[in-house]
């Protein structure tokens, strides 16, 4: 299967999932996916890929419907609820990071068959998850304060809170992604990759980010509107 296709459905699946997930248990559900994807996603930006043209890391998908689950959680239920599902995130990463830490120092069975594989693919992990960590800590909390800052704009312009979902959506996502994806590829590659390998795989890595970002716009739309398993929405 071309791996175009499969990041399509890897997008599509990530967004869809999300939104069943706070169908059905509300703002919990968000909480509970965000810290998936952190997992998840770590595990997979360990491989590059081709697709669409470009060299690129993987798990942009996820780490793009975490960010969309944030500003679900600002726009519904406010900001303490989004910034308290990112200290959720980092604590995710944090555990993360000790664990796969402490698989590289046990000592394998004669009949083990794994280590060798845990060890390969691991064997970066604390580095990267470092800067995974620190690009995840530092985008996702300006995520948090811009929504509301363009929020809180475009309410004071035209009187009604409710509009230009888009501009707080995408203004803030856009931004932040960039900031995520510079701090985590050169924290994590640099003096892995080449000089211009490294700014080809940011550059296509924040392209992707663009693209996956302006698909969660309608994804936004929907959850705004959607009738969820808690009794109320909390308040801006």
């Amino acid at each position: 299967m071309p791996n175009e296709l499969l990041l399509i459905i890897s997008l599509a699946a990530s967004y869809c999932l999300m939104l069943v997930a706070y169908k059905l248990f509300g703002k919990k559900g968000l909480f509970v996916w965000i810290p998936i994807c952190t997992i998840l996603a770590n595990i997979e930006v360990t491989g590059l890929v081709n697709a669409f043209g470009l060299e690129q890391t993987l798990g942009n998908t996820l780490f793009a419907s975490s960010y969309l689950a944030t500003d679900i959680l600002s726009e519904r239920h406010g900001k303490k609820a989004a910034s308290r599902a990112v200290w959720a995130g980092i604590f995710t990463t944090v555990c993360f990071i000790f664990f796969s830490f402490m698989w590289q120092l046990y000592t394998a069975s004669e009949n083990d068959w794994a280590f060798e594989h845990i060890h390969s693919l691991f064997s970066n992990t604390p580095r990267m998850l470092l800067a995974s960590l620190a690009g995840y800590a530092v985008s996702e909390i300006l995520d948090v304060k811009l929504y509301h800052a363009w929020w809180n704009f475009t309410e004071k312009k035209c009187g009604d809170k409710n509009r230009f979902l888009w501009v707080r959506n995408n203004g803030s996502t856009l931004v932040s992604q960039f900031v995520n994806i510079v701090i985590f590829n050169f924290g994590a590659f640099i003096g892995v990759y080449d000089f211009p390998t490294l700014i080809s795989i940011t550059g296509a890595c924040y392209l992707i980010y663009v693209f996956t970002s302006l698909l969660d716009t309608p994804f936004i739309y929907i959850a705004r509107k959607m009738k969820i398993a808690e009794d109320e929405v909390d308040e801006k």
